[in-house]
């Protein structure tokens, strides 16, 4: 993983709207250390979520035992349990009181390759091993344990790292994935042709897609 090493980042790098915290996540590291040891995941794909501004956040109704993390101080670890299948990993941004955050939806794993394959047996390509949110948090070994982890805290649970920088030709939006609220919004952003990404898929309640051309 030498040629990925980076940096912890300041908690400032998180402070700002999701919106824009999102795209700079693309190319950081992502670090889980359990008892079973290390896994990294180069981060290729998120999707911004901005808080009581946004019908599809899980914050947009107010807080509540679940989401707690999320109006908490930037720099965190939001992890929640989602259609009874699997866990999913968010970085909380904004300053304390207001909700926003970025999920974090596939990456490369590029260290603890042979324990994140352990953890996903049935995954018959490298590239799929992060590719979605569930299968990324899986990789990773996360549960709710990690809910609240400090991702700037060095060799924590959980540990956010700034990486190798990516070609910002690379970075593509578009609308986020299954989602049936706000579901045009272009808060997707992730890397073109990275065979790690995810593919789009449009959740059944959004309605047709809008027209090229129209608003």
């Amino acid at each position: 993983m030498d040629e990925y090493s980076g940096r912890v980042p300041p908690r400032d790098f998180f402070a700002g709207k999701a919106l824009d915290v999102a795209p700079e996540l693309l190319g950081c590291l992502l670090t889980s250390r359990t008892s079973q040891g290390a896994v990294t995941v180069r981060i290729t794909e998120v999707e911004a979520y901005a808080g009581a501004l946004d019908p599809a956040s899980h914050a947009y109704r107010g807080r509540t035992a679940r989401n707690a993390v999320m109006f908490g101080p930037p720099g965190y670890a939001y992890v929640y349990f989602i259609y009874g299948m699997h866990f999913s990993v968010n970085v909380v941004c904004m300053p304390e009181g207001t909700a926003e955050a970025v999920l974090v939806r596939a990456g490369e794993v590029v260290d603890g390759f042979a324990l994140a394959r352990s953890r996903r047996p049935s995954t018959r390509k490298d590239a799929d091993l992060a590719c979605g949110p569930g299968r990324l948090a899986s990789a990773l070994g996360l549960t709710r344990e990690f809910d609240g982890a400090d991702l700037c805290e060095p060799l924590g649970p959980l540990t956010l790292e700034q990486g190798k920088p990516v070609d910002r030709a690379l970075i593509r939006s578009g609308p986020r994935v299954g989602v049936s609220r706000a579901a045009d919004l272009p808060w997707r952003f992730h890397l073109a042709g990275d065979p790690t990404v995810s593919s789009y898929r449009r959740a059944k309640g959004a309605g047709p897609a809008p027209k090229a051309g129209k608003s």
